[in-house]
């Protein structure tokens, strides 16, 4: 028989919002998913699962979990967003992996 620990509890405050940038395509990086509480861990536990950068910037995902998926992220959010991008492409490169 084998004994689990209890689950963590689920943070119902806590959120996250994901991006996608397609350079040859898109303008902007769009809004791919967003949530709270239990689809927010799911989104973190996805990013972790596949290697994805995950940064903690919480005015930036409150700015963003307004905006609709798919849609381009607004002009106010375009430095927050490109420091973000810098730092994950550099991070990428340092760890031998394609951006």
């Amino acid at each position: 028989m084998a004994i689990s620990p209890e689950p963590a509890p689920i943070d119902k405050n806590k959120q996250a919002v994901a991006l996608t940038y397609d350079q040859s395509n898109d303008q902007a990086p769009r809004v791919s998913a967003k949530g709270k509480g239990y689809i927010a861990e799911q989104i973190i536990e996805m990013a972790k699962k596949h290697g994805i950068e995950i940064r903690r910037d919480e005015d930036l995902v409150q700015l963003l979990s307004k905006i609709e998926l798919g849609t381009p992220i607004p002009v106010e959010a375009y430095a927050a967003v490109a420091e973000m991008l810098a730092y994950i492409y550099k991070a990428n490169r340092a760890a031998g992996k394609k951006s």
